[in-house]
């Protein structure tokens, strides 16, 4: 019996995940805050455009969806064919939001909260995705058997082939969402605009 651990984390995770054996598992979800300034609309925003978490080091993003993906993979000899018989994941996936140094007042308070609630939506649609990713690992990594591998080498190739396509999968479809939400009249778009041109704003 060989066993494997895997450690990954965000955007390059998924080319090397190996998927689980129908065990039950549940993913650990978390906020993580950053501060930002303002008592207005239009400060909030700001601040948001200054201190917000970079995605791929360059372009500051409202929020952040990230997570810590770990495997124990079990492989097993069959004759002269090795196959994949169990896998356990250990999933962590960490929201980044924003939020305000100091409390807020009156009608911006308000309009705050529908903002960061909408944002936190959203970012738990990219959190619903990595967990299907990692049930769509489930699916089709347990069972695979690779012939003329007596010391389960080949099937980590095979492995790394077949779930490079769903973390291209995965990728395209949390692209084309957030396509969708920061579009001109989309959720996100719609959730700036109320926030920044809503009462308690100057």
């Amino acid at each position: 019996m060989k066993l494997d651990v895997l450690f990954c984390s965000m955007m390059i995770c998924t080319f090397s995940l190996p998927r689980m054996a129908h065990a039950e598992w549940q993913a650990v979800e978390k906020d993580r805050t950053y501060a930002i300034s303002g008592q207005t609309g239009p400060e909030l925003y700001a601040s948001i455009g200054e201190r917000g978490p970079k995605v791929g080091g360059l372009v500051r993003a409202i929020a952040h969806t990230d997570f810590k993906l770990t495997w124990t993979r079990k492989y097993e000899p069959q004759g002269n064919a090795c196959t994949l018989v169990s896998a356990k994941p250990k999933l962590i996936i960490t929201y980044t939001l924003p939020k305000p140094s100091r409390p807020l007042q009156g009608a911006i308070a308000q309009n705050w909260d529908t903002f960061i609630s909408g944002v936190r939506r959203h970012e738990l649609v990219h959190g619903d995705f990595i967990k299907d990713l990692v049930k769509a690992i489930e699916s089709t990594s347990v069972g695979l058997s690779v012939d003329a591998d007596p010391n389960c080498r080949k099937i980590r190739t095979e492995l790394t082939r077949r779930l490079g396509e769903l973390s291209v999968a995965q990728r395209q479809r949390s692209r084309d969402f957030d396509r969708v939400e920061l579009s001109d009249g989309g959720n996100i778009h719609q959730l700036i605009l109320k926030l920044v041109n809503g009462a308690g704003s100057r």
